[in-house]
């Protein structure tokens, strides 16, 4: 079951609630824009008018949750979730959901990975003679990684050299940890 269709009423009503709040502002300016008339006579005008204000500005705010959508399923491939599970999270088929976000899950060796988060970027490479993950990454603020961090987690003698770690999760966890440190404020 998609998660929307497992919301409570209470829940409903509150995002119902949140959403409109967010809308508000957002129509408003939108049409003060468009019309060039002060933010506060906006709302006395022609009913039709302030109905397509109010279209007009859902139709910006859906666009922005699709393309926050995108990102996420695409977060979500680049940790190694499959179409059939991003499909299943949205309530779709796994074909469904290639053809939404075809750029999702993306097929490599399983020596590569890249991902975008926080306004960053990270890519993951597994050393073919070891086995083990590393990261680089470069932060919304153009901060370059990897961190010359702790010594390798299970290695005490190890050189404090730029990290590497046994599993791609640990390295996503990690560069994930250093692109959220290096996002823009907002």
């Amino acid at each position: 079951m998609p998660p929307s269709e497992s919301l409570t009423p209470a829940e409903r009503a509150a995002l119902d609630k949140a959403l409109l709040d967010t809308l508000s502002p957002l129509a408003t300016t939108l049409r003060s824009r468009a019309t060039g008339l002060p933010e506060q006579d906006l709302w006395k005008a022609d009913p039709v008018d302030a109905a397509l204000s109010v279209l007009g500005a859902w139709k910006v705010l859906d666009t922005e949750v699709r393309r926050l959508t995108a990102i996420a399923a695409g977060t979500a491939g680049s940790y190694g979730a499959t179409y059939q599970q991003i499909g299943a999270t949205w309530g779709i088929t796994r074909q469904g959901a290639r053809k939404k976000w075809p750029d999702a899950v993306r097929r490599t060796d399983g020596g590569t990975g890249t991902f975008e988060l926080f306004g960053g970027t990270a890519e993951l490479t597994r050393n073919a003679g070891s086995g083990r993950w590393r990261w680089s990454a470069r932060g919304a603020d153009g901060a370059t990684g990897p961190a010359d961090g702790p010594e390798h987690p299970d290695s005490p003698a190890a050189p404090a050299a730029p990290a590497d770690w046994a599993t791609k999760e640990e390295a996503a966890a990690h560069a994930g940890a250093f692109l959220k440190e290096h996002a823009l404020a907002r």
